[in-house]
């Protein structure tokens, strides 16, 4: 009941909330991006969502124009020069994710769910296991059991194994949980960065799937 019905309503109240409340933050973040790099304010990248679905994930934009084309494509850490003045602090404090209320209220995401991956990393559709093809089981959301153990910090293979464990545990109070966890990293800023290797290779396994 929770999963399929009262987790949708609480989203679709969630994001109304907080497109109305939040919006001086909205318009001051979008000037402010204007202002140092000009335009487009809101990045948007096409991620897996629920039941390998792609959709158009919105952001406001933390790096230079275009450099989602220019080196590896995925943001390394703290010191990636593509980050402008203002995307650090919009990376440091999250702002960055509040455009993904109209990607809630569009019922692409929930607030809470696995983060939704990009189409090619850490691999492909088609590279993933049976078993890892369950996070996609569910809309995937800003914040979620995987980022609350360790954010940025955390290799793929067990990323995707916690958000599974999340799938099949989803409730009211895990939820709840997950968003407390989440407000105290947010403001300590802990995990935030990319530290070491985040996909290992295991290239021959999944070739052989």
């Amino acid at each position: 009941m929770y999963k399929r019905y009262i987790k949708r309503g609480l989203d679709i109240i969630f994001s109304l909330l907080s497109l109305f409340f939040l919006s001086p933050v909205y318009l001051i973040t979008a000037a402010a991006i204007r202002l140092e790099s000009g335009s487009p304010v809101i990045f948007r990248q096409t991620r897996l969502g629920k039941d390998c679905r792609e959709f158009c994930m919105y952001k406001f934009r933390s790096m230079a124009v275009d450099s989602e084309h220019t080196g590896s494509g995925v943001y390394s850490d703290r010191n990636d020069p593509r980050v402008t003045r203002v995307g650090r602090i919009l990376r440091a404090t999250s702002i960055d994710e509040l455009p993904q209320a109209v990607n809630i209220l569009k019922g692409d995401m929930s607030l809470v769910g696995p983060r939704p991956p990009l189409t090619y990393h850490p691999w492909p559709v088609n590279k993933y296991s049976r078993e890892e093809l369950r996070m996609f089981e569910v809309r995937p959301g800003i914040t979620g059991w995987a980022q609350v153990h360790g954010r940025k910090d955390v290799e793929w293979h067990k990323r995707i194994r916690l958000n599974v464990w999340y799938v099949d545990h989803c409730s009211f109070l895990l939820d709840l949980k997950i968003l407390i966890m989440t407000v105290f990293k947010v403001f300590t800023n802990v995990d935030n960065e990319n530290k070491g290797e985040t996909v290992k290779s295991d290239s021959t396994e999944r070739q052989n799937r």
